[in-house]
This record gives structure tokens, sequence and C-alpha cells, in this order.
């Protein structure tokens, strides 16, 4: 499957190569950034690689799943941004993680609107959702400015979590 490449005014959101396993493994190991993840320990470069050999896999069973984020302005991968299939609950879920760096600039924003733009317009969702740690402000800022509901609070990933959503029709009012 070709994976296509996304662009904002500010972002391209790619398909990730291997080339990104060091960049990547460099953003995940930066202090905090995994803060809220089940796993706050930085991940092995082994198991990036595994990471983002999972994603292509993912795109080519499902037709969607994470980009490569970076700025239009400079190459350099600074995170990612996608929908992912839970099969547990069979939800699709909009994520997003960027570098430190990168954070307060609305870029998380920007690169998630794309893909729940994507997601709706490419597939018969009648729903996205999105995941967040109940401590995780700054993520629910983002999800907020996305139009999305909360719903309730759950269980995922082994840990306690405030669940989202956007329903079909409401990214048509918003579209």
């Amino acid at each position: 499957m070709t994976i296509p490449t996304m662009m904002t005014s500010r972002l391209i959101l790619r398909a990730f190569t291997e080339k990104d396993a060091e960049p990547l493994h460099h953003i995940l190991g930066e202090r905090g950034t995994l803060r809220y993840f089940p796993n706050p320990d930085p991940p092995t470069r082994e198991k990036v690689e595994r990471l983002i050999s999972g994603q292509l896999k993912h795109w080519e069973e499902y037709g969607y799943g994470w980009w490569a984020v970076e700025p239009r302005s400079k190459n350099g991968l600074i995170g990612w941004s996608g929908l992912q299939f839970l099969p547990e609950t069979e939800e699709v879920e909009v994520g997003y993680l960027l570098s430190k760096a990168f954070w307060g600039k609305g870029l998380a924003t920007e690169a998630a609107q794309v893909c729940v733009q994507y997601g709706f317009e490419n597939f018969p969702f009648e729903s996205i959702v999105a995941i967040v740690h109940p401590e995780n402000i700054a993520s629910q800022r983002v999800i907020d400015k996305l139009g999305m509901s909360f719903v309730d609070r759950s269980h995922y990933f082994g840990m306690d979590c405030y669940r989202y959503a956007m329903e079909r029709p409401a990214f048509h009012v918003g579209a």
C-alpha cells in the first residue's frame, strides 16, 4: 500500500522509514515525553524499530496508521500522529506525540486534525476516539480543539483514562 503524504500549513505527515528509528528513539527518550503513557520508560532502539515496522504493517492491514511528522520549514522528524485500530474495543483512536521542543505551538492539534479528517473522509467510521490520561491537561486541550466530546472515564492500556469521541455527524457539521 502507498501511504499518502499529508500537508498542513506547517507540517508534513509522511510514511515512516527505517531512517526514522534513531530520531524517534531520541524523542521517546526525552524526559517527560512518555510521562502519561502506560509505560513511561523510554524504549530501546530495537523496540522503536519494531514500533515503526508495526505501524507500516498497520497501514497495510487497515489502510491507516501513524504518520511521521516533520515541519515544512526543515527536514527532520519531530514526532508522530495518526489513527490506530484498537482491537480490544474495535474503536479507531487518533493519537499524537511530539518532541518537547514542539509542545505548546498548536502543532499536535494541526496534525491530529488532518488525521481525523483523513479518517472520516476515507473510511466509514461512525466515530473516532481519543484516549488521554486524566492528568494530561495539555493533551486534553488538543482533544477539545479537535471538537471531540468527553464520553466517560474508562480503562485502556492497563490504566485509567478519559475517553473522548467525535461522531461522524459532528465532523461534517464542523468541517
